[in-house]
């Protein structure tokens, strides 16, 4: 199979701690890094994904082939994003980062990451530049020395003094291969202090990308990049657009667990994109810019829409939590099923590869 362990790379443990579902707050430990451990506990026990909207997935079936006119093994998955090799078109999403039980996260995924050949982002990584014994959280290249690593800040931070020192540093602390700005603004407009000044950034990202030595993904944190931001982005030399789509984890409905225990406004926390209608319209809107496609894909299935539609990459976050508390095989053990699944489903529609999967379904 595609995604049978690589044994060049490091040894999975024989024996990892599994670590506590329920995660405990310590008394002494800063603000920022006590909100990085919030969202995990809620993540991990709250009902954070929509309630109304759905990625959009289920209104496109893929277009079946009866004779697909090879064989279930010549269907390989691997590609290429960002300059580097990849054995699936996969990235594990970001996630966490900034306290003791990211970086046991971060590094069960990383190892999974590496022996998979799959690509990884990080958890925003602010907190790691304002407080810098943060950092061990996020160092990972030891146990994945050859995985596609993508470094993560907000992009509000550019109005916050960051600039192309920070994002520079950030790469370099990590060992990372690139660069992904979130842009989140209903996320941070519900958050307790959060920074929600979007204004001239656009403008902004027009004068630092020029300058930066590594490619700079775009992405959404889970509300949607619709065809308006789409346009608006096009003369931008970003390397790819990360779409984040409505359908699965709601930052907005986290931020309400995190700060109040319950969701206080319940149509603020739901606006958004669907994740299939996102990818549509950014794809008609730039249609040669590299598109990763991720919010509420659950399946392999899910991904092969994900690809008939457009996207030359999936990624995936919150599934892959509790797996990474129980360490780096739970990990491997998810992802290979789910990559199985996505085999399967392009045999199923006659595509030896994951481009060949474009165009290859139809809306119900």
């Amino acid at each position: 199979m595609q995604t049978a362990l690589n044994p060049a790379s490091p040894a999975l443990p024989e024996a990892w701690p599994e670590m506590p579902c329920t995660i405990t707050l310590a008394v002494d430990v800063p603000d920022i890094q006590i909100r990085k451990r919030k969202h995990l506990e809620v993540c991990l026990h709250e009902p954070v994904e929509f309630t109304r909207l759905t990625t959009g997935f289920e209104r496109y079936r893929l277009r079946y082939r009866a004779l697909p006119e090879l064989a279930l093994q010549e269907v390989n998955l691997s590609t290429e994003f960002l300059g580097k090799p990849l054995r699936a078109p996969f990235l594990i999403g970001a996630m966490t980062g900034g306290e003791e039980h990211g970086g046991h996260v971060n590094r069960a995924l990383a190892l999974a990451a590496e022996r998979l050949g799959v690509g990884m982002m990080l958890g925003s990584q602010r907190v790691m530049l304002e407080r810098p014994q943060a950092r061990i959280s996020f160092q990972v290249r030891e146990v994945a020395p050859s995985t596609l690593l993508i470094g993560n800040l907000g992009l509000v931070q550019l109005n916050k003094g960051y600039g192309l020192e920070h994002l520079e540093q950030a790469v370099e602390l990590v060992g990372a291969d690139a660069m992904a700005l979130h842009i989140n603004p209903l996320q941070e407009a519900l958050q307790v202090g959060g920074d929600t000044d979007f204004g001239g950034l656009l403008n902004k990202l027009l004068d630092l990308l020029p300058q930066l030595p590594f490619p700079v993904i775009l992405k959404e944190v889970g509300h949607g990049i619709g065809r308006e931001i789409a346009r608006e982005l096009a003369h931008l030399p970003f390397a790819a657009l990360d779409v984040a789509g409505a359908g699965g984890t709601s930052w907005a409905r986290v931020e309400e667990f995190v700060h109040h225990g319950r969701i206080l406004h319940p149509e603020l926390v739901e606006i958004g994109i669907p994740t299939a209608q996102a990818l549509v319209e950014c794809r008609a809107a730039l249609p040669h810019k590299p598109l990763i496609a991720s919010g509420g894909i659950r399946t392999g299935s899910d991904a092969a829409k994900a690809l008939a539609l457009g996207a030359q990459m999936v990624a995936m976050a919150r599934p892959l939590l509790e797996p990474a508390l129980k360490g780096p095989e739970a990990v491997v053990e998810w992802l290979e099923d789910f990559l199985t699944e996505l085999r399967v489903a392009l045999f199923a529609i006659g595509a030896r590869t994951p481009a060949e999967a474009l165009g290859r379904v139809e809306r119900i």
